[in-house]
């Protein structure tokens, strides 16, 4: 499956507080917590059958997108997240300032 493919499967699924991806029959997500218009990643859960195919990557670009789409910031608490938005420029103005 092609990345951009995957990062559109991303949902958010406000019960539970995370953006969820399904990969083959289970579900990488994103725990998060929200604010008057800001998003904070807390913790990026990839099944360890399905690591190494990328799709941390992808779950990281959906929610991201996620956010922008209604104009949240984000918070990025996770590791993961923090390196990813370190690593890709075109998501920094996405990060909530003190």
């Amino acid at each position: 499956m092609m990345p951009a493919v995957m990062r559109a499967m991303v949902r958010d699924n406000p019960l539970l507080g995370r953006y969820e991806m399904p990969v083959d029959n289970d579900v990488a997500f994103i725990t998060y917590r929200r604010t008057a218009g800001v998003v904070t990643m807390l913790h990026a859960a990839v099944p360890s059958r399905l690591s190494g195919r990328g799709i941390g990557t992808s779950l990281v670009r959906g929610a991201l997108d996620l956010a922008r789409a209604e104009g949240s910031k984000v918070v990025p608490l996770c590791s993961f997240v923090a390196a990813f938005i370190d690593r890709h420029v075109e998501y920094q103005d996405l990060l909530a300032r003190n």
